[in-house]
């Protein structure tokens, strides 16, 4: 039997940005935080919209968002001192924001400055998000959109950030050479949610 091929990984442009929102959401159906922040009614649909806005008015500008040919899962990342909204941010993405959230923005906001509080302060490449819509996991699709900003990390001596929002996604993120440095329970009785930091390679990260 052959070998599964590696799936092609491309950069994002505004035409990906309808399907990928799509997928994302798909991707994050039964995600503990996402569940946990969004309200439960058209919960999809919000997802979908929320991360319309952060792509279309965010993460494209970076020029850092990959997804796959078929729109299959996608991985934002975000460059060196760019993981944090600056009040334009939060200008463009606010009415977004809004409609995606409803009456549990108050929450999800306490709970953005709560884990921003623990954001690491050193120049790093920052993993906002990655997904694979649940129809394709398990065929590598992670692993090959980590790859290019991964790449860049090791050529520039950068370090590496997520948040992880399910224990099971450990092992995996600990494969591409991210450790635990810290689990947090998000205010409010929320789920649990691991910050992860990945050292620059060669040098002291």
């Amino acid at each position: 039997m052959p070998a599964p091929s590696t799936p092609t990984v491309r950069q994002a442009g505004r035409a990906d940005i309808e399907p990928l929102s799509l997928s994302l959401a798909r991707a994050f159906h039964d995600d503990p935080v996402t569940t946990f922040i969004f309200p439960t009614t058209r919960y999809e649909e919000r997802l979908a919209g929320y991360f319309r806005t952060h792509l279309g008015k965010i993460a494209l500008a970076h020029g850092l968002t990959y997804t796959t040919e078929g729109h299959h899962g996608g991985a934002i990342w975000l460059p060196p001192g760019a993981w944090q909204l600056t009040p334009m941010d939060l200008a463009r993405t606010l009415p977004g924001t809004v409609r995606a959230l409803g009456a549990k923005l108050p929450m999800a906001l306490r709970n953005l400055v709560y884990i921003e509080k623990r954001h690491p302060k050193a120049p790093h490449y920052y993993l906002a998000t990655l997904g694979t819509h649940p129809d394709h996991q398990g065929k590598g699709i992670g692993s090959a959109l980590l790859e290019p900003v991964l790449s860049r990390c090791d050529a520039e001596g950068m370090p590496a950030y997520l948040e992880s929002s399910k224990e099971k996604n450990l092992a995996f993120y600990g494969r591409h050479g991210f450790e635990v440095t810290e689990e947090l329970a998000l205010p409010g009785g929320g789920p649990p949610l691991w910050l992860m930091w990945r050292r620059a390679r060669g040098v002291l990260g």
